[in-house]
């Protein structure tokens, strides 16, 4: 959700700041985990009333994802759990933004490696070196670096690239009709 659906960077930049009086731009945190990009305050950022709450939307993510539950099964995945705080808020935001998905399909977890899914888009490799299926990098900051997953830039990525996943699912399942 967060770095894939909704967009952090904005209030990451803000809040460092509102913080130091310093202004961060994408190319001077590229590469940093978010404890080195924002000086180790971002754990303040992401438990301060209201963060999740407020996130903008990722350019391109409501259409896509209403999109991909045509041909998927779409399922909106949170390591929510690592800040308790941000469960409502992050239910809240989702009911908002993306009123079109059911309650059912949406997992707050701690650890997404317990997830077993067919794709998983994520912006962290911690939750993609254990995917059980096909790793989705969401490119991000901290991840511009990192090349051992396939990378989309943005929404119209995802969707391209899952357009590729239904062509090649398609010519499977007629070669082995015949």
């Amino acid at each position: 959700m967060d770095g894939v659906m909704a967009d952090t960077e904005p209030h990451f930049f803000d809040y460092y700041e509102q913080e130091t009086g310093i202004r961060l731009t994408r190319p001077d945190i590229a590469g940093k985990s978010e404890h080195d990009a924002f000086n180790g305050i971002g754990h303040q950022m992401v438990n301060k009333p209201g963060f999740f709450r407020t996130l903008p939307l990722m350019e391109g993510a409501v259409e896509a994802v209403r999109s991909l539950m045509e041909d998927f099964e779409v399922y909106i995945v949170s390591a929510a759990m690592e800040f308790p705080l941000s469960l409502p808020e992050k239910y809240d935001w989702l009911a908002e933004h993306f009123p079109f998905i059911d309650w059912r399909h949406i997992v707050f977890c701690g650890d997404k490696s317990i997830i077993k899914t067919d794709f998983l888009i994520d912006d962290h490799c911690k939750n993609l070196d254990y995917c059980h299926g096909k790793a989705i990098m969401f490119d991000a900051f901290h991840n511009v670096n990192l090349h051992h997953h396939q990378r989309v830039n943005n929404w119209a990525d995802v969707l391209e690239l899952m357009k590729e996943f239904r062509g090649e699912e398609s010519r499977i399942e007629s070669q082995e009709s015949r």
